[in-house]
């Protein structure tokens, strides 16, 4: 199936709103803002769909007004169903001056001999903020299915004023390297990867951030800070609950320690 996604917003009296907005299924979009006067538009993109599936393409595109505010919420956990061919999805984001996109969206769950590709790029102007994670896990543990998938493939491209500065490359194909090898996943069964781009960005963050997850048992994690100021933590645990509990913490932790000018290059 193929499916496509459009979200505009707007600005009024401060707060944001939906503007134009198409999807075709098995998309579906929701407001769930609930306070109407702030700033932040919350938006929930549901699916009809229990899935991706088998040859499935999706295009999702994302534009935030000028000084805009938008969280994007996922409804559940995104299952990547058997697969011969593979499915794959781009999503691209537009932030204009001022504007701010935070996306958390739930852990994908790749079931046996998946295949998926995902590319996302995201263009930020000046002064724009963002908050980006994304959650692998190793598949239907339960049910015995661990690494069993084929491929799954993402790639996060960042760019500020058209300028390449942040790009994420997860590859795993347990086919031809196993997970659980010298250099990889460390016995860990699911990871965790997130990029903060805010005004407060920087050693404060990072530190904040390592006194947040220190305490937790049960995972590893690192917190890297780019030439930008941009903060990249990574993290490899076991549960898929503690790990996106653990991102939208961070997300919480950026929001606090946020700034009123942002970090150019």
């Amino acid at each position: 199936m193929k499916a496509s996604l459009h979200i505009q917003t707007t600005l009024s009296n401060g707060s944001t709103k939906l503007g134009n907005c198409y999807f075709s299924p098995p998309f579906k979009v929701m407001n769930i803002t609930e306070d109407k006067q702030g700033r932040e538009l919350h938006l929930m993109l549901m699916s009809s769909s229990p899935g991706i599936l088998d040859g499935d393409e999706y295009e999702l595109q994302v534009d935030v007004v000028e000084n805009g505010s938008l969280q994007l919420h996922t409804q559940a956990y995104q299952r990547l169903f058997n697969m011969k061919e593979g499915a794959k999805q781009t999503m691209e984001v537009h932030l204009k001056e001022g504007s701010s996109f935070t996306y958390l969206p739930h852990p994908s769950v790749p079931h046996e001999s998946s295949i998926f590709t995902a590319r996302n790029n995201i263009y930020l102007s000046s002064n724009s903020q963002l908050v980006w994670g994304e959650i692998l896990t190793c598949g239907r543990k339960l049910n015995g299915e661990v690494f069993t998938f084929s491929k799954y493939h993402s790639i996060t491209q960042v760019f500020l004023h058209n300028k390449l500065i942040i790009k994420e490359n997860l590859l795993v194909q347990p086919i031809l390297l196993n997970p659980n090898s010298m250099g990889q996943l460390a016995g860990f069964t699911h990871q965790a990867s997130l990029i903060v781009m805010n005004n407060g960005t920087g050693t404060a963050l990072a530190d904040a951030v390592h006194g947040y997850l220190e305490p937790q048992t049960g995972i590893d994690f690192g917190v890297s800070i780019t030439q930008t100021g941009s903060l990249l933590v990574r993290i490899l645990g076991n549960r898929a609950e503690q790990l996106y509990n653990s991102l939208k913490g961070i997300a919480q932790l950026a929001d606090k320690q946020a700034l009123p000018i942002f970090v150019q290059v």
